[in-house]
């Protein structure tokens, strides 16, 4: 199957993206930053940058713990919808993370939800990377939440259904030597006929990110395996959640 090269501009800019992945977990997303900034002990007035922000929904949670936070994100209408909860100390932007953004600005950056990865060339990814890298000052923090290439492959289901507020989504995921596939079917009585996107994601490993991270001046200090916060185990962990310092202005 050839999968266009641009598939997320289209399927991260629609509203069946989010009703398909974030509507039903806001206790477990707000737990989630709980247990990172617990771990991260950021100061009271850091700077926060939400790269890839979606809809607004890790920013705002950080804001509501009186940071200054800004998110950026690719889709006009994620950032149309994030900019409804604007305030003094939560910003919204619609720009593309492989191009440079604010440099030595921010105390922490974080890209959730496997948000890499998912750019047509290695050297896109990479300026993806440098991007963040970019924006943080000298001690500052990146986390990147990514999937565990190992234990996807071994848990992976190939077919799903489901049906959320009346409309029908059709999954078949697949992998290949260098990327996973999922394609998704939507069947919704308030469209003229079936929608199709398919995801395309990079197998990035470990190894990968602290290569990345090396060459622009980041040094990772931790992983975990989950959303939990718990030991990462490479066959058995969902999540590979990586917190890179940086060394090196």
């Amino acid at each position: 199957m050839i999968v266009s090269s641009d598939w997320f501009r289209e399927w991260f800019n629609s509203p069946y993206y989010h009703k398909l992945y974030f509507e039903r977990d806001e206790k477990e997303a707000e737990a989630f930053i709980n247990c990172l900034l617990d771990y991260l002990k950021p100061s009271p007035n850091s700077l926060m940058l939400d790269v890839a922000c979606g809809r607004g929904r890790h920013s705002r949670m950080l804001a509501a713990k009186g940071f200054d936070v800004t998110g950026f994100d690719l889709s006009p209408e994620n950032i149309k919808f994030a900019k409804k909860i604007e305030n003094d100390h939560l910003h919204f932007y619609e720009h593309d993370m492989r191009l440079p953004f604010w440099i030595n600005y921010f105390d922490c950056a974080f890209n959730l939800f496997t948000s890499l990865g998912y750019f047509r060339t290695e050297r896109e990814n990479y300026n993806a990377v440098r991007t963040v890298c970019q924006s943080l000052k000298k001690e500052g923090y990146f986390v990147v939440d990514y999937l565990n290439s190992r234990c996807a492959e071994d848990n992976l289901v190939h077919k799903a259904t489901k049906e959320i507020d009346g409309v029908h989504y059709y999954i078949t995921k697949w992998f290949d030597e260098t990327h996973f596939y999922k394609k998704i079917i939507i069947e919704d009585d308030q469209l003229p006929e079936p929608i199709e996107f398919v995801e395309k994601i990079s197998k990035f490993s470990m190894g990968d990110f602290t290569e990345m991270f090396a060459y622009n001046g980041m040094q990772l200090q931790q992983v975990f395996g989950d959303y939990e916060l718990s030991a990462y185990d490479p066959k058995k962990s969902p999540r590979m959640l990586m917190i890179a310092k940086k060394v090196h202005s």
